[in-house]
């Protein structure tokens, strides 16, 4: 495995002590206009502040503002003010300035890309996965808002005489708590159908990879939406997501199914809305009549995209017995020549861990494997002469249910193989365990991959592809069963849940209820007559 070399692509980006080939001991930097242009959309006051480090070179890229709870009562109350003339601008408008932020989006990818790889340590092709998303969700629920917000008329129950209308109307102000793995697209694409719906939004982005989410603020606003409309908070959770959770009219969280479990409970206190994307221990079952290079080249990706730290990355490979033996020479060999490196540069298959405590979790669930009997086929090692938090591509063979890396999540570019030669056997053993958020099936029977998808317990299912083939599909709901979560992204879910249902009945003519001095009695057998004969002719 090979380090590369840097292309950074301009941008926000001051050079610091180094040359072009980023020599050890050199550092990135940020321009302070450019820092403070993003820390101003922060409602922070309390007069302290917490460094953003940068896992490229583990310096200080800024210090960012952080939000007392009386600042999240503000963003509230700037918010819900914000809201009320927000529910009231047309579907069209709405939809309008969510095309002008998809075409900023695309503008400015290289500015976005370079912030997030600083931030994450992310490959930049990794972190351009995310430009992707946000203009495709932001396209999406422009060019879909009528079909999902519409006013829709349904059957009255007296045919010709009761009209009923159900609206769409919006929740008010939506509480998004995202997570550093992916800092521009889940910062912006849960909220960007809460506004298509008529909400505002307060965010608290991860404390890791603020800068990303307050640019996507800053575009939000470029782009036409009301400045107070997204409000954005820092600190800790205990306080701000706390706060967000008390004060919230629907909350969103994406993260550990451990803190996923206290956000539920909050909203279940005061009786709200939550939807929840948590943690996965995803499979992926490579079938006898697989095409192999195809499930190694994709097994790469589902493994080791974003260095693993992907809640849909696959930690679990099952490989059919008849092909074992070849997919393992081809999976190795394509994890072996994979370039890795903690640079700004297009040359990286693989970045770098985005702190020192990820990379910890990382080696303790390799050390102890090995400890007791797992085999390193490949990788295994940390990699501080390539950037302070880089660990290889891990291959595991003998893992064992004695082992932390068998059920826990990992969150690193570390898999766990194992053998199967009965493919029902092999469903069963990929849902063993709590979660179920993704799964991947390799085969060149699409139909009988998806006949064995339904048997899957994983809120997505991929045939022949890592897990982009869901997550970039936004007319389709994304989502984990189990431990995983609740609720849906993207697709008619993903907005809907930001709206309450109303229902309108208009009464024509006549009352429900006697009328022509009939009696209470006649009237009774009158509406049973009426329901044997709308059951005759086919009525709902």
């Amino acid at each position: 495995m090979s380090a590369s070399s840097p292309s950074p692509s301009g941008g926000p980006l001051v050079e610091g002590p180094r040359d072009p080939e980023h020599e050890p001991g050199a550092t990135y930097a940020l321009e302070p206009e450019y820092v403070a242009s993003l820390t101003r959309r922060l409602v922070a006051t309390s007069g302290e502040e917490s460094p953003v480090f940068s896992p490229l070179d583990g310096a200080p890229l800024a210090h960012v503002p952080q939000s007392s709870d009386g600042d999240v009562a503000e963003a509230f109350a700037r918010a819900r003010r914000a809201q009320q003339a927000w529910s009231r601008t047309s579907l069209d408008q709405r939809a309008a300035m969510m095309l002008r932020l998809h075409d900023l989006v695309l503008d400015r990818q290289d500015e976005i890309t370079d912030l997030i790889v600083l931030e994450s340590g992310k490959a930049r092709k990794h972190a351009f996965d995310e430009t992707l998303h946000v203009a495709m969700t932001a396209r999406y629920y422009a060019r879909t808002a009528h079909r999902h917000l519409d006013t829709r008329r349904h059957p009255g129950v007296v045919p010709g005489l009761t009209r009923v209308d159900v609206n769409r109307v919006p929740k008010g102000v939506v509480g998004i708590i995202s997570p550093w793995n992916y800092p521009f697209t889940m910062a912006l694409c849960d909220g960007l159908p809460a506004l298509v719906a008529g909400n505002a939004v307060v965010a608290k982005p991860d404390a890791q990879t603020m800068l990303s989410a307050l640019l996507g603020a800053q575009l939000l606003e470029e782009a036409g939406f009301p400045a107070e409309l997204w409000q954005v908070v820092a600190g800790p959770g205990s306080r701000v997501g706390t706060g967000i959770v008390e004060r919230a009219d629907y909350v969103c969280f994406t993260g550990s199914t451990a803190t996923g479990r206290l956000v539920a409970h909050g909203c279940a206190e005061r009786l709200i809305g939550c939807s929840l994307e948590l943690g996965g221990k995803n499979p992926m079952l490579v079938l006898r009549d697989a095409d192999l290079e195809r499930a190694a080249e994709g097994a790469v990706r589902a493994t080791f995209s974003n260095a693993g730290q992907l809640c849909v990355s696959v930690e679990r490979l099952f490989v059919a017995d008849q092909v074992y033996d070849r997919f393992v020479e081809r999976f190795v060999a394509r994890t072996e020549a994979m370039t890795l490196g903690a640079t700004l540069g297009w040359d990286n298959d693989m970045g770098s861990l985005i702190s020192q405590a990820q990379l910890d979790a990382v080696v303790h669930h390799v050390e102890e494997a090995v400890a007791k009997g797992a085999r390193v086929l490949t990788g295994g090692r940390a990699r501080p002469d390539l950037g302070p938090y880089m660990f290889e591509p891990t291959i595991l063979e003998g893992v064992t249910p004695d082992m932390a890396c068998f059920q826990d999540e990992t969150f690193g570019p570390v898999v766990s193989l194992y053998r199967f030669h009965d493919e029902a056997d092999a469903v069963a053993r990929a849902n063993e365990g709590e979660y179920g958020l993704n799964a991947a099936i390799y085969s060149q029977d699409g139909a009988r991959a998806r006949a064995i998808a339904r048997h899957v317990k994983a809120g997505t299912v991929n045939i022949n592809e890592a897990f982009g083939a869901t997550f970039a599909s936004i007319d389709a709901p994304m989502g984990g069963m189990r431990q995983s979560g609740v609720g849906r992204r993207q697709g008619a879910e993903g907005i809907l849940r930001y709206t309450e249902t109303q229902s309108v009945a208009t009464q024509r003519l006549m009352p429900i209820a006697p009328v022509l001095g009939l009696s209470d009695e006649r009237f009774a057998k009158v509406m049973t007559a009426n329901l044997r004969l709308l059951k005759k002719l086919g009525r709902a």
